[in-house]
């Protein structure tokens, strides 16, 4: 659906709410009607990590209220049930194991989903099937399959779904991108994205064990094939196995990717080759690559990927970035701010095919000026959630609607699928499939039963 009909069929039309707006004010229109003070009232489904500082940062406006946790480890769930308690004064009034019961409670406006990748598809179905918009962490699934049918779910039920890559909301991100685009770093041949992580360290092989007291790790595995609790397998390590997730890959990607291909104004290519393995630590446990380079190739330049575990030295001097290589400048972009440094001149009698010629561009003289570094705000997540509270009321669509988590996942996967079949593959994108089987069959979700892939 594109943007004018959605719009069109949204229950609630446009009010042009700002920023400013937001701040200091409450909810007073369909959101909230049952609760004091008619305020948008959360669920959250997940309360470890990133979910957490997703809620936390969502109550830092008012006119919103936590109502809902749930996490399958006791732990955490009565941690964050104290923690919301010391923020707001008052706990939660449901905490609960089972997440379907916070899809069920017909008090909750807004679900945040900061559970393991492989749950992200049924939660987010299950919410938009009952009225309720949602805040989805990156990357949007863990498989391309589940990606598509995660925006038809979005698009049929009218919701608003904001994921949680929140460059989309920290301004410099696309201040240096509309600087791509303006032209002025000339013909952009190549894009780099790297990710050089030395908090991805080895993850050292242990047995197996019994699942701590207090979790149900039954529901943990959800849809995931059946497996003997490990420690490496739970919480933050899920990442670096492939029944829960893409690794570095997709856990970096999402958030680098995207600007790569905003800055080019692109969508997904025709020809991608991933290649990688586990270089640094082959005997550890983790499943996923921890060195990985993945081409994807476009009409008329590159964007190249590249990532290490344990390694800190990337690009430039920078754990992670993106990166314009223009023929009159390079520009480089982080979470930090953005820059860009010129080429210099070349002498033609030496280059005799180079443009500009030496009457033009002497040796050694820059071919653009420089722009000095400029600073992000560092308020990214609270920008993106405050983006998303005035679309649920607007019912415009977000700054990471859906459909650009949905891209920029599926871009990531079809590296590390072709990593993992161990060739280059052509993508269709009208048929929505490789030229490989066992690629195909990679897109793919595979759910244990008595867990069903939602249709739509």
């Amino acid at each position: 659906m594109d943007r004018r009909n959605f719009l069109k069929r949204s229950a609630v039309t446009a009010t042009g709410l700002t920023m400013s707006s937001l701040m200091g004010k409450s909810y007073s229109s369909v959101f909230g009607q049952s609760a004091p003070g008619n305020k948008i009232k959360i669920g959250l489904i997940g309360c470890r990590n990133q979910g957490w500082a997703n809620l936390k940062t969502f109550l830092d406006y008012s006119g919103t209220e936590c109502i809902s946790l749930c996490d399958v480890d006791d732990q955490w769930l009565y941690q964050r049930a104290a923690d919301v308690e010391k923020i707001t004064g008052k706990k939660p009034p449901q905490l609960v194991k089972d997440w379907r019961r916070v899809i069920d409670n017909k008090d909750i406006d807004m679900v945040i989903i900061g559970t393991p990748d492989h749950w992200h598809c049924l939660q987010l179905v299950a919410a938009c099937e009952t009225g309720k918009d949602v805040y989805v962490e990156k990357p949007l699934a863990n498989t391309m399959e589940e990606c598509d049918l995660m925006v038809r779910a979005t698009r049929k039920y009218n919701r608003i779904v904001q994921v949680g890559q929140w460059q989309r909301s920290d301004p410099h991100w696309d201040e240096a991108a509309a600087y791509v685009q303006s032209g002025k770093l000339g013909r952009v041949r190549t894009v780099k994205v790297w990710a050089y992580q030395t908090s991805k360290w080895t993850l050292p092989v242990v047995p197996d064990s019994a699942p701590p007291a207090g979790v149900d790790y039954d529901m943990w595995l959800g849809p995931a094939p059946k497996r003997t609790y490990n420690q490496n397998r739970f919480h933050y390590n899920f990442r670096f196995f492939w029944d829960y997730a893409g690794g570095l890959m997709a856990d970096w990607g999402v958030h680098l990717l995207d600007y790569a291909m905003k800055g080019m104004n692109v969508g997904l290519p025709s020809y991608v080759y991933g290649a990688g393995g586990k270089f640094g630590y082959p005997d550890d446990a983790m499943e996923t690559p921890d060195t990985l380079m993945a081409t994807y190739k476009y009409p008329d330049f590159n964007i190249i990927w590249d990532h290490a575990c344990g390694i800190g030295n990337g690009l430039f001097g920078l754990r992670e970035g993106v990166a314009f290589f223009g023929e009159n400048g390079t520009l480089v972009l982080t979470r930090q701010g953005w820059e860009v440094m010129p080429e210099q001149g070349v002498n033609s009698r030496n280059f005799p095919y180079c443009y500009p010629c030496d009457n033009e561009r002497k040796p050694n003289t820059p071919r653009m000026e420089a722009v000095e570094k400029k600073t992000g705000g560092g308020k990214g997540l609270y920008l993106h959630a405050g983006n998303m509270l005035e679309c649920m009321r607007s019912r415009q669509l977000p700054n990471a609607d859906i459909a650009i988590g949905a891209e920029v996942a599926k871009l990531s996967h079809m590296a590390n699928i072709s990593c993992r079949v161990g060739s280059a593959l052509n993508w269709d994108n009208e048929t929505g499939t490789f030229d490989n089987p066992e690629a195909n069959r990679l897109a793919k979700a595979h759910y244990r039963e008595p867990w069903k892939l939602p249709k739509l």
